[in-house]
């Protein structure tokens, strides 16, 4: 087993939503290896849902890693691996298909998380909730720039158009973060069709819920996403971080 410095409340669900008829979407939840995850399909003729499945296939064969460098090194490769199985794919189709992915990796008292597209990790944490991951999406761009205002950015006809996925290019370009978990934090990984209904002060409110497991945020925020219409597949995987686990270790670089 990976060395965990916290032991953990996990619970994933998705859910095709109330207008696609196929979810694209996939999770991946591995305690024993540290390894979470969730990833968004698309292109088509089933083409997105065997991008995500890729993706969910390739990270459950890591095995259990020596040090949090090894962790990162493993899914890195794994998702390098997954790109070009995809890309073979789309090539096969005579299209592209591709996957966005997040990626929460737990060794010791660290984290790191990975993603490429607008699938997004949250944190609630005694400072609140912070959004870890930063959307590799057209409209997050527009943001940057000072071009238009978060409310503009909600109802932007390219806020779906995302700038980097896995298996749309020869080479996969990855972002990464690492930190320090602590006992009582909270990790939400979802895909766009959460956040597609639901604001962030309404997911922290729905992560700070005092006496709520993982299971029952989860099906709450699923609840709330398809009350609001459903618009999307939406996949929820949620981490509740307990008391002390084991030894810590740390992600470098």
């Amino acid at each position: 087993m990976t060395e965990r410095a916290l032991s953990l409340d996990v619970f994933g669900a998705t859910h095709v939503g109330k207008v696609r008829e196929l979810n694209e979407d996939r999770f991946f939840a591995d305690p024993q290896t540290g390894v979470f995850a969730v990833a968004d399909g698309m292109g088509g003729h089933e083409g997105g849902e065997l991008a995500s499945g890729a993706i969910v296939d390739s990270l459950a064969t890591i095995g259990i890693a020596t040090t949090a460098p090894d962790l990162r090194a493993r899914v890195e490769a794994r998702l390098i691996a997954a790109n070009a199985d995809i890309s073979a794919m789309g090539e096969a189709a005579g299209g592209t298909i591709g996957s966005t992915v997040v990626v929460l990796l737990l060794f010791g008292d660290r984290f790191a998380c990975l993603w490429a597209g607008d699938s997004r990790l949250y944190r609630l944490s005694g400072d609140g909730l912070a959004r870890i991951s930063r959307d590799h999406s057209r409209v997050q761009e527009l943001l940057d720039g000072g071009l238009i205002t978060l409310e503009e950015a909600s109802t932007w006809p390219e806020r779906n158009v995302i700038t980097r996925a896995v298996g749309v290019s020869p080479s996969l370009d990855l972002s990464r973060v690492s930190d320090t978990a602590q006992a009582g934090d909270v990790f939400l990984l979802c895909s766009d069709g959460l956040t597609g209904h639901l604001a962030d002060d309404e997911i922290a409110a729905f992560l700070a819920r005092s006496g709520a497991d993982a299971r029952s945020i989860a099906e709450g925020l699923i609840g709330a996403a398809l009350e609001r219409g459903g618009s999307d597949n939406v996949t929820v995987l949620v981490l509740r971080c307990l008391g002390a686990a084991g030894a810590a270790g740390g992600f470098h670089g």
